[in-house]
């Protein structure tokens, strides 16, 4: 017993000399340290493995300069991997856009700021991208025309992200209608020298179709009107202005412009209307413009997964007549995002097939928007 309590007593005094002397700075113990960092909101550190108070390699983190995504913008500690967020309000944010498809395409963003968004006739999108006219800083627009305008110095909004991939039908009430009844027949097509006008005659010739006549109006809701009011009339038209004609004409049979594009090109529908930025954006709240973008992307992505709820907001701004409309033009719009750099390729096809529209040539690197 004696032995016993002996024992316990001196491994004590040991046991309170080594916890001693590790505190001396003559210590002969060496410290271990965890291999991974600790971390709070200020400084990283490696905490001990030998049950010391004791830590390695402590100093505050050291931010990278960040890059924006969903959820604001995020920094990264390039020493220890911790990150933190800084909120990007797009509150301020302002858009042009034409009615109809690419209007959809945002729909879910303009429900929240309204006044922030100005929906235009597509006859008049132009000027919104014009130097002299131009104030808001994204604007919807088909490609050709702003790659035009870029070209002539009359513009400086770069392409961010094509948006919509192709809205346009071909239309008749007549029975059985299909593509061989163009053949020989007369076709009228909205958008006379315009992009789209082009791609229905390039689709056309690749297919062997030679109409008798092609005659021109100037909006999808001319060729609308037509196709409603005459019984043998074969028109070019587009969405949502077909799924209205069918809702009073449900006759009307309607051939994709784009699945015949993909089928001569392999490319899903062809780079209508684009996402353009202005320079003074980029140049003022670049962050904010790089959030504002992702935001049109998630808007995108509720046109499918929140069919019902889009087409109630694109009623309520009056974007268009009614739900069944909405419910039925919205899949058939072909609104999808990619960004512009990613989608360069298909913008040089689509462009290849009418030069003219896009100014002569094909847009040169600076028109697009990198982020």
């Amino acid at each position: 017993m004696k032995f016993k309590k002996l024992f316990l007593f001196l491994a004590a005094v040991f046991g309170v000399l080594a916890i001693a002397s590790c505190n001396k700075k003559d210590d002969t113990h060496t410290h271990t340290f965890e291999t991974a960092w600790t971390s709070d909101d200020t400084y990283h550190w490696h905490k001990s493995t030998c049950g010391h108070d004791e830590v390695s390699g402590k100093e505050e983190h050291k931010w990278d300069e960040g890059k924006v995504g969903p959820d604001g913008k995020v920094f990264t500690c390039t020493v220890c991997g911790k990150t933190k967020s800084e909120n990007i309000s797009i509150e301020t944010v302002t858009l042009s856009a034409p009615k109809g498809a690419p209007a959809i395409a945002v729909a879910s963003l303009a429900k929240v700021k309204e006044e922030n968004y100005n929906f235009v006739a597509a006859t008049n999108i132009s000027s919104e991208l014009a130097k002299a006219t131009a104030t808001s800083d994204f604007v919807i627009a088909p490609i050709n025309a702003g790659a035009k305008l870029y070209k002539l110095g009359k513009s400086e909004y770069k392409l961010a992200a094509v948006v919509t991939w192709g809205n346009l039908y071909f239309a008749s009430q007549k029975a059985n209608f299909s593509l061989n009844d163009i053949n020989g027949n007369k076709i009228t097509l909205f958008g006379q020298n315009s992009i789209n006008a082009s791609l229905a005659n390039y689709v056309l010739a690749q297919k062997g179709i030679t109409p008798s006549s092609v005659e021109y109006v100037a909006e999808a809701a001319d060729t609308q009107t037509l196709l409603a009011s005459d019984a043998n009339a074969i028109v070019l038209c587009a969405e949502p202005a077909i799924s209205a004609a069918k809702l009073k004409k449900p006759n009307i049979t309607s051939i994709s412009v784009q699945a015949l594009y993909k089928k001569l090109t392999g490319n899903d529908g062809f780079t209508q209307a684009g996402l353009f930025v202005s320079p003074k954006a980029i140049s003022e709240k670049k962050d904010v413009v790089d959030r504002y973008i992702l935001e049109v992307s998630k808007s995108i992505e509720k046109c499918s997964s929140s069919l019902d709820e889009v087409a109630q907001i694109c009623v309520d701004l009056k974007l268009l007549p009614n739900l069944n409309v909405a419910k039925s033009a919205i899949p058939l719009c072909s609104v999808k995002f990619m960004k512009a750099i990613d989608a360069k390729t298909q913008i040089e096809t689509t462009a290849n097939i009418d030069l003219s529209q896009f100014g002569g040539a094909l847009p040169v690197e600076e028109f697009y928007y990198q982020f």
